[in-house]
């Protein structure tokens, strides 16, 4: 699926509108939080989950403990 969203003025805020097919794709609903996630092909949005965002939270922890650890097996 593919759609063309506008960023257009939200109160004080800008924001984007989701398209009703679009919150179905994503099984959100108005008031549901969306994460945003940067990948080597732009930025996806997914459902929030609060476990998920602790998992990730404890993996960059990790990855900056650890930073010189992790170069050296990457080569």
């Amino acid at each position: 699926m593919t759609a063309i969203l506008k960023v257009t003025s939200i109160g004080n805020s800008t924001g984007i509108i989701l398209s009703k097919e679009l919150l179905a794709k994503l099984r959100v609903q108005k008031g549901d939080q969306l994460y945003a996630t940067e990948t080597p092909n732009g930025i996806e949005l997914t459902p929030y989950r609060a476990d998920f965002a602790e998992t990730i939270e404890a993996a960059r922890e990790v990855m900056r403990e650890n930073r010189d650890v992790l170069r050296r097996l990457a080569k």
